[in-house]
């Protein structure tokens, strides 16, 4: 969270129309904070985007759409909200029709655990660039704890909530052991 995902990959989208290209962008429908068919970043830079649900088959789309004009890159914002079959689609772009895809998006909820989207892309990527962002302790910031309107730490609840009330935080001050579903008894 707060990293700039989504301001690179307007960036990397910015490049690709500067020098005549073709970049698509998607963007997940469940992300509701920024306008419908609309990338945007906390910087105010935006974009417009087609929109996908757990049913959008990226291959087939992007194979019909090459026919019509070429697809020189394809980007996905909150990519952690891909399906794993979606993800395989992406691999098969990247593989059998030539495009590049660079995906952005989160590894973890707030408990720590994995999205099926990141874990399937942290597998197949070819190559993995971490966006880096600090952890109020100054520390590097690798997890996001979830906070309520007051701020308050939510240590339980449903893997997907929307919105702006997440906070990055170093591994150490996230507290894992205390939010993880995992099960480990100790003695400390």
């Amino acid at each position: 969270m707060n990293a700039g995902k989504s301001t690179m990959l307007l960036q990397s989208a910015y490049n690709y129309r500067e020098q005549g290209m073709n970049a698509t962008i998607y963007k997940p429908k469940i992300d509701d904070l920024s306008p419908n068919g609309q990338v945007t970043s906390r910087i105010g830079l935006s974009a417009d985007a087609v929109e996908f649900e757990n049913d959008f088959d990226f291959f087939d789309t992007i194979k019909r759409e090459t026919a019509q004009s070429k697809v020189d890159c394809v980007l996905i914002d909150e990519a952690q909200f891909l399906s794993k079959t979606q993800v395989l689609q992406l691999t098969l772009v990247c593989d059998q029709l030539d495009i590049p895809v660079l995906c952005y998006g989160l590894r973890t909820d707030f408990c720590g655990e994995p999205f099926e989207g990141s874990k399937y892309l942290l597998a197949w990527a070819e190559e993995l660039v971490e966006v880096k962002t600090i952890c109020k302790s100054g520390r590097k910031a690798t997890m996001n704890a979830r906070l309520d309107e007051n701020g308050n730490r939510i240590w339980e609840g449903a893997q997907v909530d929307i919105g702006h009330h997440y906070e990055p935080m170093s591994r150490q001050e996230f507290e894992l052991l205390r939010v993880t579903p995992i099960e480990y008894d100790r003695d400390v």
